[in-house]
């Protein structure tokens, strides 16, 4: 008898790891590091993380291959999801100051399976965005040297053609990362510099593209002659659309750098604002002008914007449109060069990950060990990658982090939290409301409808009625996207799983609206909670049906590397597992008495 209940003791003390969430802590590092961002550094961040992405990297793939002119649309789209998204992180921001954006904000409303995920998740997306990123700064360098770097490379070290590796290695993209990292390594007050001025040479490089292109504009490349505006049909703008949820994700960058803002509760949620529509703005408008000048067919993937200019008889505007890509990409490098290391710290601070890259440089006060390590395997990723593989792998792991962030909102919202656990009325970014209701329960007008959570331990009920929800999104999509002839389904079939998964789907909804929610003042909070998650949720597992099978087999292997990760070493090294170990030694000695 003693043996089972010690093993069913052990079983749910195993399974309630999981979901353990964290107590929030400020280190020293963190109170150094305060309130020296103001929010034109945040704009700039935000701008400096994205700017780059959509306009150098994506355009020109996503209109060629994707979706035609129609690829403004997609960026639209893409700006959309974002927003829901970028809503939830500004609250996560704001109410939870500090470093690990989307991981952090997991941890201490999710737990921590939930939490190692969304870090690990994190971190390929970086490894991937950052080496793309340079392989274009790589193209954009060789073109303005007539591509002599890339001929001398072929000749003298030859090329290869396999599946998924690059023609040729590209030392050039390589050498940049490893040059970024040198650079941050010296500390923030250098690579803050410098993304100031990046960002203000690549702005003016953005409107004289705008200008330039409109005045050059042909109409006559979105008639039907030219395959019309939208080519590839609605299926091509989302599929464009998904690739493109990555051009707008600089406010994850704002969200973890709150803890440096000055006046957080208003300077990030603005921030984050403004970023995103200049973001969407601008690519919107670049994605005009491109598809307006030259035939979307003839657009070169990697030089895009050089290129046109380059059709249209100015190549001095190519110049001009390359110098303003590279300094837009050398602001893109930068910030993700440091970011990366500090998201591993923030793991490893955790116990999480491997303690090595806890280390912090004495007097820059960055992780350095990080730097090193993960500058040398995005180098080498950039070194032998293909880019168009590199693109197609981006936008997945921004699109489920997006997603749980969403859920997280929910479950911070509506599930009572332990006090331990969350920086509660004595958090310096809002206050809660004296006589607020207790979260998780249901509104007085409702609570004789329904009666059956009742039964259940608080929050459980709310907790399963969230997995209903986001199980019934999934079964959505997958309906809307692969018909019921891609699922081999009777028409009947189909319109019925439709229907079906769409009540589900408002039930679900409805229920966790009948709950009381946290309430805090003078602080932002997204607008009406469950719905805007839930849109968020609906949206993004959308766009990523629309993604390529090796996306998810990259993600999927991946994050089947993480967890051999966790369950060897972070699962048993978390801090939150050694806080708990004194008291479960204690409560299994005293169990062991009783039997």
């Amino acid at each position: 008898m003693a043996h089972e209940l010690s093993s069913t003791t052990s079983l749910s003390h195993f399974c309630q790891k999981l979901n353990r969430l964290k107590t929030l802590e400020e280190s020293t590092t963190e109170r150094s590091l305060r309130h020296h961002l103001t929010m034109l550094d945040l704009i700039l961040l935000g701008m400096g993380t994205t700017g780059s992405v959509g306009l150098y990297v994506l355009v020109g793939t996503v209109a060629k291959e994707m979706a035609g002119p129609a690829v403004l649309v997609s960026f639209g789209v893409a700006a959309v999801a974002s927003l829901l998204g970028a809503l939830c992180y500004a609250e996560f921001g704001v109410r939870v100051p500090g470093r690990g954006s989307a991981y952090l904000f997991t941890y201490v409303s999710m737990g921590e399976l939930w939490a190692f995920l969304v870090g690990w998740n994190t971190i390929l997306g970086y490894l991937i965005g950052v080496a793309a990123v340079a392989r274009v700064w790589s193209s954009y360098v060789d073109a303005i040297f007539s591509h002599r770097i890339r001929s001398f490379t072929m000749a003298h070290v030859g090329s290869w053609q396999v599946l998924f590796l690059a023609q040729y290695p590209d030392f050039l993209a390589a050498g940049v990362i490893l040059l970024a990292s040198a650079l941050v390594s010296y500390g923030v007050g250098v690579s803050s510099w410098l993304n100031r001025t990046f960002s203000a040479i690549n702005l003016v490089v953005i409107l004289f593209i705008i200008i330039l292109g409109f005045m050059l504009a042909r109409p006559h490349n979105w008639s039907a002659e030219e395959g019309g505006f939208a080519p590839f049909g609605f299926s091509g703008i989302i599929d464009g659309a998904a690739t493109c949820f990555i051009a707008f994700q600089g406010f994850g960058a704002i969200a973890a750098s709150s803890m440096e803002a000055q006046n957080p509760k208003r300077a990030v949620p603005i921030a984050i604002a403004i970023s995103l529509g200049l973001a969407a703005g601008t690519n919107i408008l670049v994605s005009a002008a491109l598809t307006f000048m030259v035939p979307w067919r003839s657009l070169d993937p990697d030089l895009a914007l050089t290129d046109a200019f380059n059709q249209r008889g100015y190549s001095w505007a190519g110049f001009i449109v390359a110098a303003g890509a590279i300094c837009a990409m050398n602001t893109f490098l930068l910030r993700t060069v440091i970011f990366l290391p500090r998201m591993v710290h923030a793991m490893a601070a955790d116990g999480l990950f491997f303690q090595v890259f806890t280390y912090m440089h004495p007097q820059t006060l960055v992780p350095i060990v990080g730097i090193m390590v993960f500058g040398v395997l995005v180098a080498f990723l950039a070194l032998l990658l293909d880019f168009k593989a590199l693109v197609q792998f981006m936008s997945i792991s921004a699109l489920l982090n997006s997603t749980i962030v969403a859920t997280s909102i929910v479950m911070l919202r509506i599930h009572k939290s332990p006090p331990s656990s969350f920086l509660g009325s004595a958090s310096p970014v809002g206050t809660e409301q004296a006589s607020a209701p207790e979260p998780g329960k249901l509104r007085p007008a409702l609570r004789p409808y329904p009666s059956f959570p009742g039964g259940y331990r608080p929050g459980a009920a709310v907790a399963w009625a969230l997995g209903v929800l986001v199980a019934s999104a999934i079964t959505l999509d997958c309906m809307l996207v692969f018909g019921g002839s891609a699922l081999h389904l009777p028409p009947w079939g189909h319109t019925l799983l439709l229907l079906l998964s769409s009540v589900v789907f408002l039930l679900s909804l409805r229920f966790l609206g009948a709950h009381q929610q946290q309430r805090r003042e003078n602080a932002f909070q997204v607008p009406m909670v469950p719905l805007t998650p839930a849109l968020s949720i609906l949206l993004n597992v959308f766009l990523m049906m629309h993604l390529s099978y090796l996306n998810w087999l990259s993600s999927s292997i991946w994050l089947l590397i993480g967890l051999v990760v966790y369950f060897g070493y972070g699962i048993w090294h978390s801090k939150e597992n050694q806080r708990e170990l004194p008291g479960l030694t204690a409560t299994c000695g005293g169990l062991e008495e009783m039997v």
